[in-house]
């Protein structure tokens, strides 16, 4: 699988489970600097999606992989000229380009969360915080009962709320685009209960954010338990505010190329977590790819090989 996202082409290549790769390989984008105050993806972005893709076709080739199965997130999908960006990358590369309507992305992400805790955790609420998109699903069986995409990822959040580069000097936007979220995500709930569900983060924000608080760091591997409080999110906003990205970037958990969106993520999953009425959540550290991949896999709906947490 390639899965094409704004700060990185990732190559994965497995044997049963996405526990076990055989080849797994980064090529690094900053589609997020690519982008033009339309959110259409230059030319410059373009060529960097077709210099990864070749990469990866090279790498899949030498490990003996037969073909990619490749898809693009929403840095590409909601591009105005997505339709462009992949026309163009298959005609340089023979590789067309997938993209995944948000709900989908919500339901592979909620599969891919039922397999890391077992088909019998319950009740279970999946928040993805991506660049481009927030998504939301829960339920009680296999599949989803509820779905949503929502477009307050912490990529668009930051476009939108100008917090680029610098620390914002007027805090009082940023409250008012919080509760703005919270609103909607209440909206889209449609009434919905969800409160007593185990809500799960499935992002690299949620990631990020649980390291920020406390959480174990990565390297100690996946099976390591994390959470994110809501106590502990609520007094790193205002530290966070006041910082300019390079700073951030020096904190714990938050990289280099995604310390500009981490103050909008931050707000984000706070709204998030109020409007859902959860005052922690757990860390997934599987989202849309692995649902995709054991999907493909065929992992079965009630095989317990893929309970891993």
């Amino acid at each position: 699988m390639l899965d094409v996202g704004c700060f990185s082409a990732h190559l994965l290549v497995v044997s049963g489970s996405p526990l076990n790769p055989v080849v797994s390989h980064k090529t690094r984008l900053r589609l997020d600097q690519a982008l033009d105050r339309h959110n259409r993806l230059r030319p410059e972005g373009v060529e960097q999606v077709v210099t990864a893709v070749r990469t990866a076709r090279r790498i899949a080739e030498r490990a003996g992989v037969a073909g990619i199965v490749p898809f693009a997130t929403s840095v590409i999908r909601d591009a105005p000229n997505a339709d462009q960006v992949i026309a163009e990358v298959a005609r340089r590369t023979g590789t067309r380009l997938r993209v995944l309507p948000g709900p989908e992305e919500a339901r592979l992400a909620y599969q891919a969360a039922r397999h890391w805790f077992g088909w019998h955790v319950g009740p279970l609420l999946v928040l993805d915080v991506g660049g481009g998109t927030v998504e939301l699903a829960a339920g009680q069986d296999v599949e989803p009962s509820f779905t949503r995409s929502l477009p307050f990822g912490a990529r668009t959040m930051t476009r939108r709320l100008a917090l680029r580069g610098t620390a914002p000097r007027d805090h009082r936007g940023l409250a008012r685009e919080q509760v703005l979220v919270h609103d909607r995500v209440v909206a889209a709930l449609e009434g919905t209960s969800v409160a007593d569900h185990r809500a799960v983060g499935c992002s690299k924000v949620f990631q990020q954010l649980a390291r920020l608080a406390g959480a174990r760091p990565q390297h100690e591997g996946p099976f390591v338990p994390r959470t994110l409080r809501l106590d502990d999110l609520r007094g790193w906003i205002p530290r966070l505010a006041r910082m300019p990205a390079p700073r951030r970037a020096r904190l714990p958990g938050i990289s280099r190329h995604r310390a500009e969106q981490s103050l909008a993520g931050a707000l984000v999953a706070q709204a998030l977590m109020v409007a859902t009425g959860h005052d922690e959540v757990e860390i997934c550290p599987w989202s849309t790819r692995e649902g995709l991949l054991l999907s493909l896999i065929g992992a079965g709906d009630d095989d317990e090989n893929y309970r891993v947490a």
